[in-house]
């Protein structure tokens, strides 16, 4: 289908959210590990949007600065005044003067909206709607707006507190989602009034000015889990609840082993290969790419880290922001890594912090081994060979290279460069004293007996 130029996209994100008894501004609190804005953004962005406007208000500076972090040229404009949703959108409509095509109106805390509802929205333009609004079955009502039809033509949107008993008798509701030509929806906005029993500028009520000017309007309709939206704690946990089991389910369709699937928590990014395994009680933090025939093991947790094919990585081990593994790594049980390359056929054994470090291929890093990588102020760098052998309980002071196939000896501290192909033993020689023990401990005992009979 082809759409009339490029679609711009508004996302409304001024809320307080009171309802969530926070401090924090409703858009950012979390969904799969990403602010609640970030879903809808995904979804509009999936269409290839010319322009991003967020409209916020309530921890506006925030709100900015996430939404920045996410799209550097998405365009933030402050709605200073909560006057409904109407005047939000019309708070972006300097940022989108002389925009040609659609705009699509999305919500921040509506997170579920998907890519193939928008494009139908868009499809509904192309076929000579005007003014495209998005609906759904309600199972039950409650106090949603009401989309009242004729035919395939919207009327009029009624919210509850609005609307007369036939009225609220209607089972299609309004998802607020809104698709018409940028020049249309600001003029049509101009002639919105707040004439209501909230005494707000309504968006819905575009609808009813369009009919008045001869514009066609429509509805489109998706599922109503789509819509949901998000305005207590409750309704975030629920929803949480629902984004998981998508996940989950998303990964078994793809081929991927979970063992337990009710114990892994994805986050909204998660991408994981087919033929991987995913064992019970594993957490994956935004940002990680897990490739086919991968296994993570029980308890571990990964954060914006990438595992490739082969990798075995856990149980119990943490797999921090910057982690980089290569093909057929190993990661054992209670190891952390963080901002590290690990090259292919690299082992990280068990109880070791790898941070800061590039590890080459088929190294052997033994138990206990931590590179010390900060000195109070300032991060230095661990460079490891390929074939490199690092001991037991080694502790590497960054920066500090060891050449390919080196061996640095048990309990060693490492604090200069080691050439390719040394030994290196950097402890303290042991002393040993005959009898010292037997001796040291008839002392003790003797104290004591002596402290008990005072």
């Amino acid at each position: 289908m082809t759409h009339a130029g490029d679609a711009s996209l508004i996302i409304l994100a001024a809320g307080q959210g009171s309802r969530m008894n926070s401090d924090l501004p409703k858009v950012l609190h979390e969904l799969g590990g990403q602010p609640l804005f970030a879903h809808a953004l995904a979804t509009g962005n999936a269409l290839g949007p010319s322009r991003v406007v967020l409209v916020a208000g309530h921890g506006a500076e925030a709100v900015t600065k996430a939404a920045k972090s996410l799209d550097e040229e998405i365009e933030v404009v402050l709605q200073s005044e909560q006057l409904g949703t109407a005047h939000a959108v019309e708070q972006a409509r300097e940022a989108l003067a002389g925009v040609a095509g659609d705009v699509i109106v999305l919500y921040g805390d509506t997170p579920f909206i998907r890519p193939e509802t928008l494009e139908a929205m868009r499809e509904a333009r192309s076929g000579g709607a005007d003014v495209v609004i998005l609906g759904f079955e309600a199972a039950d009502p409650k106090r949603y707006g009401r989309l009242v039809m004729e035919g395939s033509d919207l009327l009029r949107i009624v919210e509850y507190k609005d609307a007369t008993e036939d009225e609220r008798a209607i089972t299609l509701c309004n998802s607020g989602v809104l698709a018409a030509d940028a020049a249309t929806l600001f003029d049509l906005i101009s002639a919105v009034g707040n004439e209501n029993a909230s005494g707000e500028y309504y968006l819905t009520d575009v609808v009813a000015v369009a009919r008045s000017r001869g514009l066609r309007a429509a509805a489109v309709t998706c599922d109503e889990g789509e819509t949901l939206g998000i305005n207590t704690r409750a309704e975030l946990a629920a929803a949480e609840a629902q984004l998981q089991a998508m996940k989950r389910a998303e990964a078994l369709e793809n081929g991927v082993t979970l063992t337990a699937p009710e114990t892994v928590f994805f986050a909204a990014d998660t991408f994981v290969g087919r033929d991987s395994v995913i064992e019970p009680h594993v957490v994956f933090g935004p940002g990680v790419t897990v490739e086919s025939g991968a296994r993570i093991r029980a308890f571990s947790h990964l954060e914006g880290c990438h595992v490739s094919q082969g990798a075995v990585i856990g149980p119990y081990a943490r797999l921090r922001p910057g982690a980089e593994l290569a093909e057929n790594v190993k990661v054992g049980n209670f190891v952390e890594i963080k901002n590290a390359e690990i090259a292919a056929g690299a082992k990280v054994n068990h109880l070791s912090y790898i941070g800061d470090a590039t590890i080459g291929e088929a190294s052997n890093i033994g138990a206990g081994t931590i590179t010390c990588n900060y000195d109070g102020v300032f991060k230095h760098r661990t460079t490891i060979g390929s074939h490199v052998f690092v001991g037991s309980n080694t502790m590497l002071v960054a920066p500090v290279a060891i050449g390919d196939g080196a061996m640095t000896a048990t309990g060693t501290v490492v604090t200069s460069d080691v050439e390719a192909g040394a030994m290196v033993i950097g402890r303290s020689p042991q002393l040993v004293k005959p009898g010292f023990a037997t001796r040291f401990f008839e002392k003790l005992r003797a104290l004591k007996a002596e402290q008990k009979g005072k």
